[in-house]
């Protein structure tokens, strides 16, 4: 099974290395991007670059901030999962889940918490702008939001992470043009091969890893059945 799963694999790569230096030059570019600074309990205090939010300071510390997590999966069940460019300023050539992102405050609207509208705008924006999935594909009523998470990562010691995560699931066959600058490869994988994929699929993202070995199984084994573990009143600390 897990040879299939590779043979299924869709690698970007060659196009990738084509646009190496431009695919560079915008992952600077949005390091300049606004991201949400929050508290432990996801009330917003502010915004600071994306750059700011990501560098690891001198006593260790990294800025909370929000962002999301998109698992998408197609109508037999099967999971998107993506590799992410060696061009990436944090994480480069690691693999991960379908969509992850921030919303930032430079898109009017990405800040709304009324049913966590904020968020949505800025999944869907993300996975037009990442691969290529026209908005129509994805109406905002489709998205199940489970819950989020807190975590954080030291990273390679220069960029990291430490977010509060929202998880969202998305059910869908939709028409992709993965951006060569975000994605190097992408692979759909089926439930029954999860664990032999993830096995040669290295290094993962933290966020990934985290929601892998502690949730991702189980929420996937309930596609049909999510309502029963949203919870949109605590945060999960990873």
């Amino acid at each position: 099974m897990i040879g299939n799963c590779v043979r299924r694999c869709l690698s970007l790569g060659k196009a990738s290395r084509m646009c190496s230096t431009g695919a560079k030059e915008l992952q600077l570019q949005a390091l300049n991007e606004k991201c949400f600074l929050v508290t432990p309990e996801d009330k917003i205090i502010g915004t600071a670059s994306k750059k700011e939010c990501h560098l690891v300071q001198k006593d260790g510390n990294i800025p909370l901030h929000r962002a999301f997590s998109v698992f998408l999966f197609n109508t037999q069940g099967q999971l998107l999962l993506q590799k992410r460019t060696p061009e990436k300023i944090t994480y480069p050539s690691h693999f991960t889940n379908s969509c992850c992102s921030h919303p930032i405050a430079d898109v009017p609207g990405e800040d709304e918490e009324e049913n966590n509208m904020g968020i949505l705008r800025a999944a869907q924006r993300r996975l037009n702008y990442e691969l290529g999935i026209s908005v129509d594909q994805i109406p905002i009523q489709n998205f199940n939001y489970l819950t989020r998470i807190h975590y954080k990562d030291p990273g390679n010691g220069l960029w990291g992470e430490h977010e509060i995560d929202y998880v969202l699931f998305l059910q869908a066959d939709v028409k992709m043009v993965p951006n060569p600058s975000e994605i190097s490869q992408i692979s759909f994988v089926p439930r029954d091969s999860i664990d032999e994929h993830v096995k040669v699929l290295e290094p993962l993202t933290p966020w990934f890893r985290l929601i892998y070995q502690t949730r991702l199984k189980l929420w996937w084994d309930n596609l049909d059945n999510l309502e029963k573990f949203k919870d949109h009143e605590n945060i999960l600390k990873l």
